[in-house]
């Protein structure tokens, strides 16, 4: 979340599906091959349920967090009191001395793409050698959820707003092009996709789920009245493109990008 819209981010509306959402943490932290790391960043640690999964692998480690949101960092300091949390932004960002773990959930997809894997190959560089970086983002650019936001933004009254902002992320990169860039850094680049088929109540919960994140450029810029139309006509979409299952709930196929590197 380093590098997020004009309004700040809500912690509350990110964590109505924060068990979910940390499902990818414990499943990037898994293929850490570090056994006791002496220092962890958590790039973008926002509210701190991936910063409190860290802890709980690594309790002898010194672990910090960095967001650049102050709501984010508020709830984590309230989750981990005994953390450091700082903020920063991520194309920036120095991690302290001797960091031997940089660990980042669902962030870099909100950098512009050209500035992606530059950040990464930055960030590795400032590692030991047999250091580590694990990332994990959404790579949902082409799932009906993000394609009916496009379609929704280009249809109505904030249609001349919103075509200005591009408010749609840059698709992520394929894996073949992380792996050339970063290689020549790293002994080794692991990665995978895992697509998260994930139950929810309905259609509104869809909406609910992306108004915590990649909805969020397309409705920050709007007044009360035009959010609420954008909302309500995107809900009509998502409505006819998720059908009921037989219990009467939705599936939400969530492709997510894991990467593993471990520094020369």
């Amino acid at each position: 979340m380093s590098s997020s819209p004009k309004k700040d981010w809500s912690a509350t509306q990110y964590l109505k599906f924060g068990d979910q959402r940390t499902r990818a943490v414990r499943d990037l932290l898994s293929a850490v091959p570090l056994t006791s790391p002496t220092r962890i960043v958590d790039l973008g640690c926002g509210p701190g349920n991936s910063t409190e999964v860290l802890v709980a692998r690594y309790p002898n480690a010194a672990i910090s967090g960095m967001d650049s949101s102050s709501d984010m960092l508020s709830k984590a300091a309230a989750a981990l009191p005994g953390i450091d949390f700082v903020k920063g932004d991520l194309t920036t960002y120095e991690p302290p001395p001797g960091t031997d773990l940089l660990f980042s959930n669902a962030v870099f997809q909100w950098l512009p793409g050209p500035a992606r894997i530059p950040t990464l190959a930055r960030l590795i560089k400032t590692l030991p050698s047999g250091g580590v970086i694990a990332i994990q983002v959404p790579d949902n650019f082409h799932e009906r959820s993000h394609r009916l936001m496009r379609e929704t933004a280009a249809d109505g009254p904030w249609a001349g707003i919103l075509s200005k902002l591009n408010p749609e992320r840059d698709p992520i990169a394929a894996p073949v092009t992380f792996y050339n860039e970063l290689k020549p850094l790293c002994k080794s680049v692991d990665i995978w996709h895992t697509h998260y088929q994930h139950v929810l109540e309905g259609p509104e919960a869809i909406v609910e789920w992306v108004k915590g994140t990649g909805l969020r450029p397309f409705v920050d810029p709007l007044d009360e009245g035009m959010r609420e139309g954008f909302l309500e006509a995107y809900l009509e979409r998502i409505a006819e493109a998720y059908p009921r299952l037989h219990d009467g709930k939705v599936m939400l196929t969530y492709p997510r990008l894991f990467l593993v590197a471990v520094k020369a």
